[in-house]
């Protein structure tokens, strides 16, 4: 395995650490807030050289040279890939953004420490691939919102029943993979506990209403920062997309399109904007879910590009609600707001945001958008036509919500709403990789298109038998690409195709 030049990975988790220690005892202020910016910056760039070393070097995966768990267990815990190495840089751009929007009303409400101690976790979690130690991180990863919901003195018991489910089926059903695979024996009731886990944290019908009650009781940005990672979909394509038998990623992707195509159905008529955007996250989160278990190159390839699409867009989508509501309160959708006048900046990117979460034309959710019901048709004319429907419904849900909230009437506030430095540095920072990678979806293709391979080539190897097809996704590579499509007939490590579920 090759080894990165600088320990980029260890300094992305050290670094919210230090954070999260520091902040703690500089207070709730506006002084905490620079001081925190300048640490989520450090952990940009941390990040950020790590993709970039992870680049250039050609490499199909990579490890930290002075990782310490290596040096003791001769295991790589920090281990950077294709399917890790863009996500990195995006989770800590979406937590210094949050941060940076956080105006000086809110500061006192946001918890600067959690938010670090969560971030740390992320970023471990992002960069480790030993089973065991992943369950253990995406268990320990709801300890900070729990903590948050304590000490704002708010209802606790829904988030924590539901996370204590999670928790007990990811452990429980990470011990059975592992007795069976040292006793012999079938690991598929192990591998079902793992998957129904994954489907609690990403918060499918009908174990959904966490979601809901989350966002009405906890702030609005650390719930943001909880949900829009998806680590669900993460657990998913690391522990339980490779071994899965297809009964059980069939019966997932069903799930996850009925919950999809409800919580579309229901952010169409919610009549408060949290809850509208709590169901409009979740339809678009359950499609990247229905890509990853339909397991084939184009529909996984789309599912993945959907999962950055989903992130920037209804992360900036999120941020810029949550700007609003800085502004004017908790919105109610019954009626009209007008607030175009007041900030058409926030307005545009509101519109802008909303329409690449559903894959319009010129945006970073278009080539993925299609790509996801290229690989539906594959399997089923009915599984594509819902997916389409699906978005036709979350764009009329977003028109909807952009004209309550934005248009109809002429707001009568008297004191200056107008945008921050701050948010317009975010608006263009967002909108230009939100069109940026629309217009020029080359190399995000290319690297989404080698994870799936890779993901699909791990998969390969637990199950030879499955029929295998070759690969249809051409993304242009060339020869001195990292590893895609052809790095499968060269290498004499993985298959010359992979498999599809039929």
């Amino acid at each position: 395995m090759a080894e990165l030049h600088l320990p980029w990975m260890e300094m992305s988790v050290l670094i919210p650490i230090i954070a999260a220690i520091w902040t703690s005892f500089c207070g709730q202020s506006e002084r905490c807030r620079t001081q925190s910016l300048v640490f989520s910056g450090l952990t940009l760039l941390s990040t950020i050289g790590a993709w970039r070393d992870f680049i250039l070097m050609k490499s199909f995966e990579a490890h930290d040279g002075w990782d310490l768990y290596a040096n003791t267990f001769h295991h790589n815990l920090f281990v950077i890939d294709e399917l890790s190495a863009p996500l990195l840089p995006l989770m800590a751009l979406f937590y210094f953004l949050t941060q940076l929007v956080t105006v000086r009303t809110k500061v006192k409400r946001f918890s600067f420490p959690l938010t670090f101690v969560s971030e740390a976790i992320l970023m471990t979690t992002l960069c480790c691939k030993i089973p065991a130690i992943l369950v253990a991180l995406l268990a320990i990863g709801i300890v900070p919102m729990y903590l948050e919901l304590k000490a704002r003195n708010k209802p606790t018991g829904v988030f924590l029943i539901h996370m204590t489910v999670f928790g007990t089926l990811l452990i429980v059903g990470q011990f059975l993979v592992e007795l069976s695979s040292m006793q012999g024996t079938s690991p598929t009731f192990g591998i079902l506990l793992l998957a129904l886990a994954m489907l609690m944290r990403d918060g499918v019908v009908p174990v959904h209403c966490w979601l809901t009650d989350l966002f009405e009781h906890a702030s609005f940005g650390s719930a943001l920062l909880f949900v829009t990672p998806m680590v669900g979909v993460y657990g998913a394509m690391r522990l339980v997309l490779p071994i899965a038998p297809p009964w059980i990623l069939e019966s997932i992707a069903i799930i996850s399109l009925i919950t999809a195509f409800y919580a579309a159905g229901m952010a169409l008529v919610q009549r408060e904007s949290r809850r509208f955007f709590t169901y409009l996250f979740l339809s678009n989160s359950s499609l990247v879910l229905v890509g990853v278990e339909i397991a084939t190159p184009i529909g996984l390839t789309g599912a993945l590009c959907v999962w950055i699409s989903v992130v920037l867009s209804l992360g900036g989508f999120g941020l810029t609600l949550r700007s609003v509501e800085a502004r004017t309160g908790r919105l109610s959708l019954d009626e009209f707001h007008g607030l175009y006048e007041k900030i058409p900046l926030l307005a545009g990117f509101f519109l802008l945001t909303g329409m690449a979460s559903i894959g319009f034309p010129g945006t970073i959710g278009f080539v993925g958008t299609e790509l996801l019901v290229d690989g539906a048709r594959q399997i089923s004319w009915t599984l594509e036509a819902v997916i389409i429907l699906t978005m036709a419904l979350n764009s009329l849900a977003v028109l909807h919500a952009y004209f309550r909230v934005f248009t109809g009437c002429r707001h009568g506030a008297t004191i200056d709403l107008r945008s921050r430095r701050a948010e317009r540095c975010a608006v263009i920072v967002t909108s230009l990789l939100i069109l940026g990678g629309g217009l020029y979806p080359q190399p995000g293709l290319t690297s989404r298109h080698h994870a799936a391979v890779q993901l699909l080539a791990q998969r390969a190897k637990a199950f030879p038998q499955e029929q295998q097809d070759p690969i249809e996704v051409h993304t242009g590579d060339h020869s001195e690409d990292r590893p895609s499509a052809s790095f499968a007939t060269t290498n004499p490590h993985l298959p010359t195709s992979v498999p599809m579920m039929k």
